[in-house]
């Protein structure tokens, strides 16, 4: 048994994350295997607190469903409530919806419940993939229709094209996977060298140590 840990500043963490077994109609890889292993979720997130001012955040909205999870967790080390924004039809209460276009080119909406701030909150988005930025861009209309201030977006990864391009641009932007890294290139190329080795049991969570070898 041994720590798997590599460098920080290599972001270890990224090498967990599994490749897509179920074919064209899923993300292309899975992040939550981060998620259940405490180390690596533990430097994930401090990793991107590093890179946010608590100040400048009145609280962190998570993006159904996986955001719900990443979102969560930031907002309770930044000490700031969390705000979920829901995927249609769920939420009992009075809501304001939109129609956004997902990853997979479906067109889909999303809801979040209406009073959810005061105006002028400062809300960060968190979602746990970033890859076409169409369900970002449905969360920052529902934010500004109600009179917030999307304060930023953070994500462990967000791809690089046009549209997110244009958010990095507008917003601050945290992520774990940072630009001009390999992860970087790898994941705009949506496949991860990781995934070669990749090894589901790596990632258990085991007491006293990170994951067996």
């Amino acid at each position: 048994m041994t720590d798997l840990k590599g460098p920080r500043d290599d972001r270890w963490y990224l090498s967990l994350m599994s490749p897509n077994t179920k074919g064209p109609k899923f993300a292309w890889l899975d992040p939550t295997s981060i998620y259940i292993n405490a180390a690596a979720f533990g430097d994930l997130l401090d990793d991107l607190c590093a890179e946010i001012d608590a100040n400048d955040v009145d609280v962190v909205a998570g993006l159904d469903a996986m955001g719900f999870v990443l979102g969560a967790a930031l907002a309770a080390r930044l000490g700031r409530g969390f705000l979920p924004i829901r995927k249609a039809n769920k939420l009992c209460v009075d809501t304001d919806s939109v129609s956004y276009g997902n990853y997979s080119g479906r067109t889909q909406d999303m809801e979040m419940r209406t009073p959810a701030f005061a105006p002028a909150t400062r809300v960060l988005l968190a979602d746990q993939w970033v890859e076409t930025g169409g369900t970002m861009d449905g969360a920052v209309r529902l934010v500004e229709r109600q009179g917030g201030k999307v304060a930023g977006m953070v994500a462990i990864a967000m791809e690089e094209n046009p549209a997110t391009d244009a958010y990095r641009s507008a917003y601050k932007v945290v992520t774990a996977v940072m630009q001009g890294s390999k992860w970087q290139a790898e994941c705009n190329a949506q496949t991860l060298s990781s995934f070669k080795t990749y090894r589901a049991d790596r990632t258990f969570p085991t007491a006293g140590v990170t994951a067996p070898v």
